[in-house]
């Protein structure tokens, strides 16, 4: 699908909140298409596997998803994949902080741990959830137990869901998602790949939240752009329900926090055409973004707590 820039600028000129309102109605209605789908086959296969790239916005859309079920009346809970990441060694820790250690691998997964748990949760029997600690690479105990009851659904969402190596439980016992921006966004003879939409979404939130400038995104991409097409892209055609997380108006909300900082970075090529179709959208003020909206994991505000 692609959206031309003139469009979304007629839009939000004419009425902002009633086009942001009503894009998020658009995506809300996509989701819940694909949750009635899940709740009539929640006894055969209570647990969802949610996978997409680096600023796919998955993790706001498995919270959305689960929302919806809970709404709906099938309690469901969401468990990142995160949390069974294998702790690394001494050793490693120097590694990665070299760059010299690929921290996008499957094989980071505790793959036996993740599995003989799912399968647990597919019997009803309860479980510590694990907790990974980011600070010093360490996996602790929770002290979070589940058990999941009658009827109830359980989300995992992570970049590695749909990859047969990490996740091995027969696929008769799960439903499998993939998002990702799939719109493509034209100016002129310009058209923007979602590639660098998910981008920008990754430089707004490293720069709200993890105080990295846009050159020290910037520095990473290509390493992981490269995870991606080897880890993630493979095995996006295993999903059961595709869901493209493009917001029509979310590069607009982008606009001002990104377009002088990457004037500056002009030894980038590949970000030429991200500038020039930036210059092109009028800005969106953030309050005219209601806390529901899907961007919100990326410029803060939100409802839900990551």
């Amino acid at each position: 699908m692609n959206i031309e820039v003139t469009r979304i600028n007629n839009s939000l000129t004419a009425d902002p909140k009633g086009y942001v309102q009503a894009v998020n109605e658009e995506y809300q209605y996509q989701l819940e298409r694909i949750t009635e789908n899940i709740i009539s086959s929640r006894n055969d296969r209570p647990v969802i596997l949610l996978s997409g790239p680096s600023g796919s916005g998955k993790t706001t859309t498995a919270f959305m998803i689960e929302k919806l079920l809970d709404e709906a009346g099938c309690e469901t809970h969401t468990i990142s994949m995160d949390n069974y990441f294998c702790p690394l060694t001494h050793e490693e820790k120097e590694l990665a902080s070299l760059g010299k250690m690929d921290l996008e691998s499957p094989d980071r997964i505790d793959t036996d741990l993740l599995n003989t748990q799912i399968e647990a949760i597919d019997r009803g029997e309860e479980i510590e959830i694990p907790k990974y600690n980011f600070a010093d690479s360490t996996r602790e105990h929770s002290g979070l137990f589940l058990k999941r009851g009658k009827g109830e659904l359980v989300i995992f969402e992570g970049i590695h869901a749909l990859n047969p190596a990490v996740i091995t439980v027969p696929d008769s016992k799960l439903i499998k998602l993939y998002v990702s921006v799939r719109t493509r966004v034209t100016c002129g003879d310009i058209i923007l790949h979602p590639s660098k939409v998910r981008l920008m979404r990754r430089m707004i939130r490293d720069k709200n939240f993890r105080k990295r400038t846009l050159r020290e995104t910037m520095n990473m991409f290509h390493s992981v752009e490269s995870g991606e097409n080897k880890y993630i892209m493979p095995y996006k055609h295993r999903s059961d329900y595709d869901i493209d997380t493009f917001m029509a108006y979310e590069l607009n909300a982008y606009r001002d926090s990104l377009i002088d900082q990457l004037r500056e970075l002009s030894d980038f090529p590949e970000l030429a055409d991200v500038t020039a179709v930036l210059e092109q959208l009028v800005p969106l003020d953030k309050k005219d973004i209601s806390r529901d909206s899907l961007i919100c994991e990326f410029i803060g505000q939100g409802q839900f707590k990551y």
